[in-house]
């Protein structure tokens, strides 16, 4: 999985926008979120995947396919909704079953745009409260699936947002260095 700092240029956000910046998992685990690969099986998740959704306490899955076809008049909108900023007030877990796109997240501390090249197998954990948005790439498919428990609610970045118990708690465990992260990573 190829990881970067955004660009934050203007135009098809399908595109790779790599800065050149690399960005390294101590950066990511100081904000919360982790990634690793898991090969996709012919059967699809292995049993190694639903364990890990099992000990993160992730008792709801879905697949979402996202295509033009698949979505017809709806695809440009769906692809909207996607890429708002937003958070969530559980983690985010996504592992790709085929096709490709970008996971981007904040950097609390420097508003910027850190971008995850996803591909089959990788699997991606973003904590709670967290900014973050999705995009295809210009391959424009993609299959993933994906882990949340009952609260599934995407809260748009704004100012209610901000202060947004879940997202005020993120921030705070950041805050306090690896906080947030030492405790999402103990239960990978």
């Amino acid at each position: 999985m190829r990881i970067y700092y955004h660009d934050d240029l203007p135009g098809d956000q399908r595109l790779p926008h790599d800065s050149g910046k690399p960005v390294d998992d101590s950066t990511l685990k100081a904000i919360g979120v982790f990634h690793w690969h898991i090969p996709v099986t012919a059967e699809g998740a292995c049993d190694k995947v639903h364990a890990m959704a099992r000990e993160r306490g992730s008792n709801n899955r879905d697949i979402v396919t996202i295509t033009k076809e698949g979505l017809g008049d709806l695809y440009e909108a769906t692809l909207k909704v996607f890429y708002e900023e937003h958070m969530h007030e559980d983690e985010e877990v996504r592992y790709i079953l085929e096709g490709s796109g970008y996971f981007d997240v904040r950097e609390h501390t420097s508003d910027s745009w850190i971008r995850m090249e996803l591909a089959p197998g990788d699997v991606i954990v973003a904590a709670p409260g967290i900014y973050h948005r999705f995009i295809l790439d210009e391959k424009n498919m993609i299959k993933a699936m994906r882990f949340f428990t009952a609260r599934w609610t995407a809260h748009v970045r704004g100012e209610a947002t901000d202060a947004h118990p879940c997202r005020v708690e993120y921030t705070q465990s950041i805050a306090v260095k690896g906080a947030n992260s030492d405790m999402v990573s103990a239960r990978l």
